[in-house]
This record gives C-alpha cells, structure tokens and sequence, in this order.
C-alpha cells in the first residue's frame, strides 16, 4: 500500500502517511488514489478541493458543515506547518467533545482524515502556510456552521 494509515484516539479520525520517494532531486509521492484510499474510506468520493495561505500565528476554526451539507475532509499542507486540531460535534457520540490534534507539515507529508459530524481548525507555526483539504459535499453557505 501507498499510504500508511493509523486511526488517532478518536478511531474515526485517521493519520495518512503517503509514501515518499526520495532522491537528489527532490521527492515524488501520490498525495491521493481513489483506488487506495477505497481501501481504508469505502464510500467516501471526494467532490471539492480547497486552499488556503496563512501567516504565522494565524487561527483559522473551528469550522463544520451541518447536515444535509455535512463534510469529510482530508487535510494537507504543501508549504509550512499548522498544529491541525478535529473536535467530534456528534451528539450521540461516544467520543462527543472530544478531539485530536497533530501536526501537519510540509516536510511531514502527513495528511488528516476528518470524516463528517466534526468541527475543524488549525493555528499556522511557521512563517506561512499552504493548506489543501478535500471536501466529499460541496460548501452550503446555510450550512455554515462554527
């Protein structure tokens, strides 16, 4: 398998470590493959991708989408890194309130499954920071949610 995959203290939510392949030029690694990723998320169909660029220091959540428009996200950070934080906003929960947090960065390669019925924000730790998430509902500003 591509991807190394480790479900965090809310087993739902899922640490992604893509396989990186590494020379005197630089790296290479698939960052996504529906094939692989059906493998570990069956069902989930990745629908929008989303970037943002933040300044140091900058907090950017907790943000959800209510149902019907609730969202998966797979998060990533091309440039930088961001202390990346998923709270479990489902009432009926066992692990309700409760909430992961790692470090995502750039030179980590690591990614963040996030799947519907939770909040989601980060802080930016270094200069600057890129984050791409992919999203399996399209943004309902009437589901806006924080």
């Amino acid at each position: 398998m591509k991807f190394k995959v480790t479900p965090q203290s809310i087993p739902e939510v899922l640490l992604i470590e893509p396989t990186v392949f590494a020379d005197s030029r630089g790296y290479f690694k698939e960052s996504y493959n529906l094939n692989d990723f059906e493998e570990f998320l069956p069902g989930v169909r990745f629908v929008q991708d989303n970037e943002s660029k933040s300044t140091k220091g900058v907090l950017r959540g907790l943000h959800f989408q209510k149902a019907p428009h609730a969202q998966a996200k797979l998060i990533r950070v091309i440039q930088g890194e961001i202390f990346d934080v998923a709270v479990d906003i489902r009432h009926d929960s066992e692990t309700y309130g409760w909430h992961v947090a790692v470090r995502l960065s750039a030179e980590n390669h690591f990614q963040l499954y996030i799947p519907k019925g939770f909040a989601h924000g980060f802080i930016v730790t270094s200069e600057t920071a890129i984050v791409q998430y992919k999203t399996d509902d399209y943004y309902a500003p009437e589901s806006d949610g924080g």
